[in-house]
Parts: C-alpha cells; structure tokens; sequence
C-alpha cells in the first residue's frame, strides 16, 4: 500500500523536474554566445589597456624632458658669462705665456666642476684649443682644432653657439654651447662648455620603460638602451649624410635603420600614443619636443604587461561568466534533483538509519582493535630501547677492557722500578713514581669517561690543542714498549695547533703507536712520525711492517675487526680512534706506503691558541 502511494506521488514530481533541466540547456547556450563576445572584445580590451600604460608613462616623460632642457638651459648661459673674464682675453692674446696658461687650465678645470659641466675650452680665432679644464686628462683638447664644428662657425657669426655630437677626442657624447670672446671689439676667440649627457640616461635606466632622444636628422642620440644609440628611426638622405660627415658630429659605421615601424594606437583620437614595433619588441611611443635643440624626447612603454593584463581581464570575464553559468545550472539542478528526492527520502530514511547504526557498531570494533594494537607497538618499542641500551653497555665494556691494558702495564712497572728504589735506599725517585702511577689512575679514570662518552656519541665542544705536547705525552707513555724500536720523529721547531681534546687525542697517538708496534717483529723496528703545520695539521705515524691488505683497508675501522692472532686485540681501537678524530672535526685514514709498510694520518682543523673554546678532554 505503502508502495502504491510513492509511485503515484512521485510522477508528478518527475513532470515538474523537466522544466529547470530545459532551463540548464538555455543557460549554457547564453554562456556559450557571452564568451564569444568577450573573445572578440579583445582588441578593444587591449588598446584600453595600452592607453592607460601610456597615461602611466607620460608623467615620466614630461619629468625627463623638463629635465633635460632645464639643463640645456641652465648650461647655455655659461659661455657668455665666461667670455667676460679677463684672463681668458689675456690667454688668448698671450698664447705662448708659459706662466699664464697652466693657471687659466686650472682656473678652467675648477669652474667646470663647481658648474657641474663636462669640459670648458678656449680656442683662438681658428680653432685651436689653448686652455681647457680637462688638461690632465690623456685625451686633452690642448692644441685640437675644432673649426670644423658648427657651434664654433656659429659663435663667430652669430656670437651664440650650440651643437651636440660625439666628441672626436673623448668618445663621449655631449652637447656644446659656445660664445666669442670679445677684447676691445674685435673677436679674439671663442670659449665652448660640453654638458655631458649620460647622466640622464643613468636616470632613465631605472624606469620600466625606454626614453630616446631623436635630433633633427631622426638619429637616436640619447637613449637608456645602449644598442639604440646612433640609430636611425627614419631614412637619412645624402645631404643630411655630408652634413654629419663634414661635422663629424657621429660614426657613419654606427648610423643604421633601427628597423622602428610605428602606427598611430587611436587614428582621430588625438591622444598622440602610437604602436610601435622595434625588431619583435612592442611598445607604446609617446613624444614630447625640445624646441632649441630640435629634440623629440620618446618614451616607449612595453606592451607586453597592458597584453597580458587584457588577456586577464579577458579570462577573469569568461571565469565569471562560466561561474554564473555553473551557479545557475546548479540551483536548477539541484532545484530539479530535490524535487525528485522528496519522493525517495522518506523511503530511504528508514533504510539509511539502520546502515548508519551498523557502520557505528563496526566503527567501534575498529578503534578497539587498532587500540590494542598500539598498545602492541609501545611495548615494542620498549623491547627495542632496551635492547639498545644492552648492546651499548656490552660495546662500553669491551673498549674498557681493551683500553685499559696500556695503562695498568705502565702502573705495573712504575710500581716495580718505586719499589726497586725503595731497596736502594732512593725515596725520591721513589716518590716520583708513586707519582706517576697516581697520573695513570687519572688517565684510567679519563679514559674510562671518554671511552663513555664514544659510546653515547659524545658532542663536546673543542678548543685548540698543543699538537708536539700530545705527541711528547704519547711518545713518553709509549716508552716502555718503544725501547726496542728506533722511533724517527720528524716535527716543526715551533709549536703547531689544532681543534680538539688533549686527552683523547693522545690516545689516538698511543693507539697507532701500538698497532704499528704490534704490526713488526724482529730487531730492525722502526716507527717514523711525521707533524706538518698548515690550515689541516697532521700527524702521521709509519711503520715498517708487511702493510695492510686490500680487504684490511676497507675495513680497518670496523668495531671488532682485527688482523691479530685470537686473544691478542677486540678490534676496537682503530674504530675508537677514528670516532675521536671525527668527533674533532677531523679525519682518520690509513694506506700502505709505498717504501713498504702502512701509514695511518690524523689530520685535524687548524686552530689560534687561546681561543676561547673550552677543549673536550
């Protein structure tokens, strides 16, 4: 009965549901035409892009151009002032004075730099240069000819000069303002300032865009981008071509096409922003005119930002359009799916109940399992730490064992020579071996901690260490055993320092000591030690046994591997050792010599004495 009544209440909902679904078609399709028409919106988005790129950069073009006729204008003054003084009359008239020319050089060379201008030179009537402030300079205007430059012509024609070009002498380009120098009405010669001119493009280099200066003849004199320079942005005729020739005002080789093809950004606007296009460069070319010069000041603003910023703004229009779309299709959808629901819910509820309260119950099950199962895990662990720890202690006993076989040795026989001089009646000598057996307890019992510390994997902190004491200490602990051996040792007259702890680094030394004596039989012993300074001080120690095997130098440094006979070493001497040298920063390495024999080197850091580190024992 139950089932009857679902059906039928469930197809007129079903009839309802069809409407949002036809209404989803109608809204993909209006997405569909809108992201069409923003696509084809694409140039316009662009251009407005461009356009607001270009009211950016204008403001930068106007700075630049205010500044840079400011200074032609601040500078064009200078010549007439100068013509004024005296002394520039008397060194023209007095050409040849060997006392008044070097003073009016100087005179000249510090007025150019209180008026913050390149050069400042006087020429006679034709031409010729006899004073100029850059006299010290290698490439000096003394006695260069300049007649065939229009600011000097045009100084004497028209009393006021001006002309910018690459200088003939200097390399630099620069512009030049020139008047005659007047003595009693009669001109006698003409004084030239040069304005150096890269200074503005310093200025300009810090900008994102590229400024250009282009003169009458369309030549690229000024620009922040130093392959520009001297390029021309329009064709030159062979009038204009003589003309630079017979000025020298540029390099004919430098004069070539930029290749700068441009269009006007907005026809009949009126904004003035043009596109142009330098090689497979895009920019945005707006133009600002020095009048005296006759200079066209462009700033050339790259396109590639205002495209990629179209092409956002196009994206960001499709994503939003596509997400109106989506949250109208989904409201629909879910309208159209919830109607449909409404009639399966109440039959579902029951059944989605019983499974919810059966995924709980097993639910349960789970956590109880996986409970127990860390508790299996902790204890585990445990297990493990312990196991650790035992095999620590059974390592920690085992050096014990092995390192303390020297030093009782050494308390043995000063106990028996102590009691020896006690018979002979020779209490001091006596008492400085009871002495030295109560040093040895020390040792044992600083051994004992540093053979601990190996264990734990010590991380002391080092201090510089007296390499020839350690040496001596290790040598004078060995003594008894090394009277048997010819001991050659080879040191620096002056003490040598490093890093690490006097203690445990002798008993590196007495280790070596020992294997290279237990490494010889026989009377012709010999051990030979090597102490070099330098930025990794190193100790070698040689002796003059049959060497090491291929399989015994990969493995010389293993714990509890060892070339004696059974009962005669653990194998744990080289491994202590060469943990002592790494916990110092240091290396241990052994090699065969090749005179016969094995070597085995220490070589450590390099330390001041003194430091103030406080040195691992």
């Amino acid at each position: 009965m139950t089932e009857t009544r679902l059906s039928d209440g469930l197809s007129p909902l079903r009839t309802r549901a069809t409407r949002p679904r036809r209404a989803i078609w109608l809204v993909a399709l209006a997405v569909c035409v809108a992201l069409l028409a923003i696509v084809a919106s694409h140039p316009r988005i662009e251009r407005l892009y461009l356009r607001q790129a270009g009211a950016e950069d204008a403001a930068t073009l106007r700075l630049a151009t205010q500044v840079l006729r400011g200074a032609l204008e601040r500078t064009e003054a200078l010549p007439a002032l100068l013509a004024e003084r005296q002394i520039l009359r008397q060194t023209l008239d007095e050409p040849e004075n060997i006392g008044l020319v070097p003073f009016t050089n100087e005179m000249l060379r510090q007025t150019a730099l209180s008026l913050e201008v390149s050069d400042i030179y006087v020429m006679d009537i034709d031409g010729r240069t006899i004073a100029t402030s850059n006299y010290r300079a290698e490439a000096s205007f003394l006695g260069r000819t300049f007649d065939f430059r229009p600011y000097f012509t045009d100084a004497l024609a028209t009393g006021m000069g001006r002309f910018h070009a690459l200088g003939t002498t200097s390399g630099q380009r620069g512009y030049f303002f020139a008047a005659p120098v007047i003595n009693n009405s009669r001109t006698i010669g003409v004084v030239a300032v040069k304005l150096n001119l890269d200074i503005f493009e310093e200025a300009w280099a810090e900008s994102g865009s590229t400024i250009l200066v282009t003169d009458v003849n369309n030549v690229v004199f000024l620009s922040d981008r130093s392959d520009w320079h001297f390029r021309t942005i329009a064709p030159l005729s062979d009038g204009m071509r003589d003309q630079i020739t017979s000025t020298q005002q540029y390099p004919l080789a430098r004069l070539r096409d930029l290749a700068m093809r441009t269009e006007a950004l907005d026809p009949g606007t009126g904004f003035g922003l043009e596109l142009a296009r330098v090689g497979t460069e895009n920019f945005v070319r707006q133009t600002a005119l020095i009048a005296a010069p006759g200079w066209r000041v462009s700033i050339m603003t790259p396109t590639g930002p205002a495209t990629q910023q179209a092409w956002t703004s196009v994206l960001l229009l499709s994503l939003l359009v596509v997400m109106a779309g989506l949250v109208a299709a989904t409201i629909l959808g879910r309208r159209a799916r919830l109607i449909e629901r409404l009639a399966a819910e109440q039959s579902l509820a029951a059944l989605l109940e019983t499974r919810v309260n059966e995924r709980t119950a097993a639910l349960k099950s789970e956590v109880e399992e996986r409970r127990a199962t860390e508790d299996r895990l902790r204890a585990t662990q445990k297990e493990l730490v312990q196991a650790g720890k035992l095999a620590a202690l059974g390592s920690m006993s085992a050096a014990l064992s092995h390192e303390f076989n020297q030093p009782l040795a050494a308390v043995k026989s000063y106990a028996e020579n102590a009691g020896a001089f006690l018979d002979r009646d020779r209490p001091a000598e006596a008492r400085e071996n009871i002495a030295r057996i109560s040093g040895m307890a020390d040792r044992m019992a600083s051994i004992s901690k540093h053979l601990r510390n190996f264990a734990r994997r010590p991380q002391d902190r080092t201090g510089p260490v007296a390499l020839k004491t350690v040496v001596a200490d290790a040598l004078e602990l060995m003594q008894p055993r090394l009277k048997h051996a010819e001991v050659i040792y080879d040191c620096p007259e002056v003490e040598v320092w490093a890093r690490g702890g006097p203690v445990r680094l002798q008993q590196v030394v007495v280790n070596l000591l020992g294997n290279a004596l237990d490494a010889m039989d026989g009377p012709e012993a010999r051990i030979e030690i090597t102490l070099t300074d330098g930025e990794r001080p190193e100790i070698a120690v040689r002796d003059c046994g049959p060497g090491l095997t291929d399989a015994a130098l990969e493995q010389a440094f293993d714990p509890f591997f060892t070339t004696k006979d059974p009962g005669q070493g653990l194998g744990l001497g080289l491994s202590i050792s060469y943990n002592i040298v790494r916990d110092f920063g240091g290396t241990l390495s052994a090699a065969n010599h090749p005179d016969g024999g094995a070597v085995f080197r220490i070589t450590l850091e390099a330390a001041l004495p003194g430091a103030s580190e406080v040195a691992a024992q």
